[in-house]
């Protein structure tokens, strides 16, 4: 999940001025170790419970959560920002206002389970370990790239962790996910990010019934309130305990919001109003939320949280240096890395005469 954040604990001597970084150092032992949290009760489907009402974060927990978060978001920006220089093309879905949801899904699970997910995935590969350098250099296709460069916005791999595709929940194929995994029992958490639109469209006005969480039939399901990534981590480590038992497939509905556009050609103002996107920003961001949460329970305080924000800040920019400066794939790199852990052989170009080596 990257670096974590820990108190210093420094010797302080009598009679010895201490200067404003100690004053900092000596007031976070005044931080308290955990505290108990309430959260939203989860709407159930064909469970006879379900996760936790209130759980304990403690400040090493909510430290690394609310890094990870800001990382995301800034990240996101920057990417945005970047696409907008025309360092970024094609294809690129941003996840900013959803970091409840990748953050609380890795804070839920082991880092041995596997994940598979559609596109708007920038989060997750953060989550699954993956550097802002290589995720902004895959974005602007350089070498440095978690994908070497190929794969762009849309295909993002990691150690367990297969990113991005085109397919977004198609009906057929799910309803088929669904129905072997429940007859082979298979421990799947099967997980829809409800952003509320489906590119420009509301769900109101698609869907008859909009209970995600039940859309498995026969599956077990969960609505959970992606906002905060306390309600999702619990309800992940419920729904992966569900499957770890051998009770089979069970689905979570994680209700959250994206800021940002369907993609970068879509300015998100045409199907949804500013007021309505402003209300979310002010009333329910997954960041702002923990980082109240945070405060009032004496786990931080906003000097410590701006400290880690500008550390955020210089992280996420020497990224964008590097996804900006480092060399793009040569052609001889064309057909490399079709397998994984294969003997080089040839590959057809365009035509028979043009001729590429794949190497692993």
């Amino acid at each position: 999940m990257r670096k974590m954040l820990a108190a210093v604990v420094s010797h302080v001597f009598s009679g010895v001025t201490q200067k404003p970084a100690m004053r900092g150092v000596l007031a976070s032992l005044n931080f308290s170790n955990d505290a108990t949290c309430d959260i939203k009760k989860c709407d159930l489907y064909r469970l006879e419970e379900g996760p936790p009402t209130s759980t304990v974060l403690t400040r090493e927990e909510a430290l690394k959560y609310y890094r990870t978060m800001q990382v995301i978001r800034r990240m996101e920006l920057k990417s945005d920002q970047m696409y907008k220089q025309k360092f970024i093309r094609g294809f690129c879905h941003l996840c900013d206002g959803q970091e409840a949801c990748c953050v609380g899904l890795e804070a839920g699970i082991n880092p041995t389970d596997h994940v598979i997910t559609s596109y708007r995935a920038h989060g997750l590969c953060y989550t699954r370990g993956l550097s802002v350098k290589s995720i902004l250099a895959e974005l602007t296709g350089r070498r440095g790239g978690c994908a070497k460069g190929k794969g762009g916005s849309m295909h993002m791999y990691g150690k367990h962790f297969y990113g991005g595709n085109g397919i977004v929940g198609a009906q057929g194929q799910v309803a088929e996910a669904y129905n072997i995994s429940a007859l082979w029992k298979l421990p799947c958490v099967f997980i829809c990010e409800n952003n509320r639109y489906g590119m420009g469209t509301a769900v109101e006005r698609a869907a008859a019934s909009t209970d995600y969480h039940k859309r498995g039939n026969f599956i077990p399901g969960l609505r959970v309130n992606g906002m905060d990534i306390l309600s999702v981590r619990e309800a992940t480590k419920f729904a992966a305990d569900h499957c770890r038992s051998g009770k089979g497939p069970i689905l979570m509905e994680l209700q959250t919001y994206r800021y940002h556009g369907h993609s970068m050609s879509d300015p998100g103002v045409s199907y949804r109003s500013r007021e309505e996107v402003h209300n979310m920003r002010s009333k329910s961001d997954p960041i702002m939320l923990l980082r109240e949460r945070m405060i009032n329970n004496n786990l931080s305080n906003v000097e410590e949280l701006k400290e880690i924000d500008a550390d955020v800040r210089k992280e996420v920019e020497e990224a964008a240096q590097f996804a900006t400066t480092d060399p793009e794939p040569t052609l001889e790199e064309l057909a490399h890395h079709i397998y994984y852990r294969n003997p080089p052989f040839e590959v057809r170009g365009t035509n028979k005469w043009i001729k590429y080596k794949s190497v692993s």
